[in-house]
């Protein structure tokens, strides 16, 4: 089994531990009322997307997303969270150097031996929520969870979909798809973000993703026999049936959008392994993005 499929299976186990540990940490995560941003690269960054909106949404403070080596630092906020897997993201380190003693920063990490843990005014480390693949399954879920336990949001139902994401089999044919589109609204554009880079970097199959409501403007017509739309969460009304009418497969379960997130995960690995890639190795890929100077 590779390490990508061990990790994938092991998240229900993490979201607990993550949903418990919330309530500690109210001193490190941002308090409702502050006007905050969050910064990321890659998977973490659509995490951070993620979070953003749930939190704007549930009234708790103005909050923005954005890629780390974009971050605007004309701007103002009273803290700026930080969410990085190996703590040496050069982007993620630059954003904490250059507002050390000026912005309150907290970083979320995997590691507690890297240079984010100086970097920041406050760490969480969620060790044991550590990858071994290259690519992200369970950490970057497992910050999720955390980060909406702090809000309020998360349910034992999360993990009991994300159990039932794990046991029953992918649906019927999407093994064979030869492109995928995921749609999202509101918080969960983040995650269809995320599914597509994981179903590319795994996998390397055709993937794109889109707000749900923008799909009809232009980006549906990709869509044929042969092709899977993949919603998270709810669909707009009569979106289902027009993606039927070209001919494509549509996916929407009903299950939590976050453990939905984890059947994809699921079909990137056995993707993957069905083309004779390594799921844990992806071509070009290391497990943190460390730019040299010069």
């Amino acid at each position: 089994m590779s390490f990508a499929a061990s990790e994938t299976a092991s998240q229900p186990a993490c979201w607990r531990r993550a949903a418990e540990l919330a309530g500690d940490l109210a001193d490190e995560l941002p308090a409702s009322g502050e006007r905050i941003a969050v910064v990321g690269c890659g998977t973490s960054f659509y995490m951070a997307q993620s979070y953003a909106s749930l939190r704007e949404d549930a009234g708790q403070g103005e909050s923005h997303a954005f890629a780390a080596s974009e971050f605007p630092f004309g701007r103002r906020y009273d803290r700026v969270v930080a969410l990085t897997r190996s703590g040496t993201t050069t982007e993620v380190l630059e954003v904490l150097t250059r507002l050390s003693g000026t912005t309150r920063t907290v970083a979320i990490t995997a590691d507690p031996d890297t240079a984010v843990m100086t970097a920041a005014d406050d760490a969480v480390v969620l060790g044991f929520a550590d990858e071994q693949s290259v690519v992200q399954t369970r950490f970057a879920t497992t910050v999720l969870t955390l980060l909406r336990a702090h809000l309020g949001l998360h349910t034992e139902q999360a993990v009991r979909d994300a159990e039932t994401a794990l046991a029953e089999p992918l649906p019927e044919g999407l093994l064979e798809c030869s492109q995928f589109t995921f749609l999202g609204r509101g918080w969960t554009v983040g995650l269809a973000n995320e599914a597509a880079l994981k179903m590319k970097e795994a996998s390397l199959s055709w993937t794109e993703s889109y707000p749900a409501m923008e799909y009809r403007h232009g980006p549906i017509s990709i869509s044929t026999t042969g092709t899977a739309t993949w919603m998270f969460g709810t669909a707009p009304g009569g979106l289902a049936r027009q993606v039927l009418d070209t001919g494509a497969r549509w996916i929407d379960d009903g299950l939590d959008p976050l453990a939905d997130l984890v059947r994809v995960q699921r079909l990137a690995v056995a993707r993957a392994l069905a083309a004779g890639l390594d799921p844990d190795l992806p071509r070009h890929l290391t497990r943190s993005v460390v730019l040299s100077q010069g």
